[in-house]
């Protein structure tokens, strides 16, 4: 029987091979608007968290209670 940490080293090492080939699949497969779209979510997503995260800074820092 296999063990749990063969089988986690195994489907770790499949994730990353596959990891690697997304970023350069998305280049080859998308569009450029398709490309952009993506993009500016993403950055979107970033600065939501930033922002997120900077408010819970600032009301930690005045010792008010987060939501």
């Amino acid at each position: 029987m296999l063990s749990k940490k063969l089988i986690s080293e195994v489907m770790s090492h499949l994730g990353r091979k596959g990891g690697k080939i997304g970023g350069k699949r998305s280049l080859e497969t998308m569009t450029p608007e398709e490309r952009t779209a993506r993009a500016k979510k993403a950055a979107t997503a970033a600065a939501k968290k930033r922002t997120a995260e900077r408010i819970a800074r600032e009301r930690l820092a005045k010792g008010t209670k987060p939501k």
